[in-house]
């Protein structure tokens, strides 16, 4: 699948933008500033219905206007065509419609256009919090897989549920309790399961990837955490109601999975340099391309690279050109503020792209 043309009206701060697309490479350069992660984040939106960096769909309105729209008509593997538009007004609801309908729940829409972002703001998955791994997986597995998405929602809201009922002053509903238990275990138990598969999934083509780019100069891995590991997971969250009660909410759960980084057998979030770091974004980043293209519906997701070239020695950066210059790849969208990274690419494959200068805002097109 691929984006054919994209038309974006008030969208931070582009205020508009119609613009036909190669349905290889796509290429933004520009300085830092001008609006091409801005881009890239309305490609993401129409695939995931919000934005990678803000929760609140009104701050994603330019300021001073009152709506925004995006506007993208896509070619499937089989040559259909499919319309996604995306609308909303300052201080109204957000309306989403797949070929003039609308979704009933936006959830419906989530795999229909499966996408991999890679961006700066990924060095997160390795300094940040474990709910910033959960994330990576579940929104890859979701890509997949409707039924997890659906799961993963239920586990969540009867955890609201059971966290409130720890929370209150009052003695809790054993009954009731023994109740939200169950079914946060069964929800929980698919979840582990899902996640399980995932990394293994991923673990041979994320160490390959990596080892590519850096040469086999280190050595990595990932090591999948779960309470899920423990046994039966009723058990577990059961064993610890007297502790959650005291806490005043659940310590036990999918809810606590992660995903441990290693470089060389030691944290990468300790261990490792910048570099290092945006190396394995990069192949984790790869990794889940290729899962998505092996259990997704679609062989070739959309690929956004944004500024994925900083803080990479010159050798880095050219096995990434080589990989991503590899026909396996459908399109891609690629953003530098130095042109010398996508002349690279540009002369490393002889296939169809286009090349746009990005400046405040507006998109024009180069000839490269």
């Amino acid at each position: 699948m691929y984006l054919q043309n994209i038309s974006i009206i008030n969208y931070k701060n582009i205020l508009s933008a119609d613009l036909s697309l190669s349905p290889k490479l796509n290429c933004f350069i520009g300085d830092n500033g001008e609006g091409k992660t801005n881009f890239l984040d309305a490609v993401y939106y129409l695939s995931f219905c919000h934005s990678a960096y803000n929760s609140i769909d009104t701050q994603l309105i330019t300021h001073d206007k009152d709506f925004f729209v995006l506007d993208g008509r896509y070619v499937a593997d089989e040559e259909t065509v499919e319309h996604i538009y995306c609308g909303m007004k300052r201080g109204g609801k957000k309306y989403f419609k797949r070929n003039d309908k609308s979704y009933k729940r936006l959830s419906q829409h989530i795999g229909l256009i499966p996408l991999i972002f890679v961006s700066p703001a990924d060095t997160s998955l390795i300094i940040g919090g474990s709910e910033e791994r959960r994330r990576l997986m579940d929104v890859c597995i979701s890509q997949c897989d409707a039924v997890y998405l659906d799961t993963l929602n239920d586990y969540n809201k009867t955890l609201q549920q059971r966290n409130a009922m720890l929370k209150q002053e009052a003695e809790p509903d054993a009954a009731l309790m023994d109740i939200l238990e169950e079914r946060m275990a069964a929800a929980g138990e698919k979840i582990y399961h899902s996640r399980e598969m995932f990394v293994e999934a991923i673990m041979p083509m994320f160490i390959s990837v990596y080892q590519r780019i850096a040469e086999e100069k280190e050595t990595v891995s990932l090591q999948y955490v779960s309470h899920g590991k423990r046994g039966d997971l009723l058990d577990v969250i059961r064993s610890g109601r007297a502790k959650d009660r005291i806490m005043g909410y659940s310590l036990h759960g999918t809810h606590r999975d992660d995903l441990e980084m290693l470089i060389d057998g030691h944290p990468m979030k300790k261990e490792g340099s910048q570099g290092q770091h945006k190396t394995f974004v990069v192949a984790m980043k790869l990794a889940q391309y290729d899962y998505l293209s092996r259990f997704g519906h679609c062989k070739a997701p959309l690929l956004l690279l944004d500024d994925i070239f900083d803080k990479l020695d010159a050798h880095r950066v050219e096995q990434i050109v080589r990989l991503v210059s590899e026909d396996r790849f459908g399109q891609i969208f690629i953003t530098d503020t130095n042109r010398d990274h996508l002349d690279k690419i540009l002369r490393s494959g002889h296939f169809e792209h286009r090349l746009f200068e990005v400046k405040d805002g507006e998109f024009a097109l180069r000839i490269s």
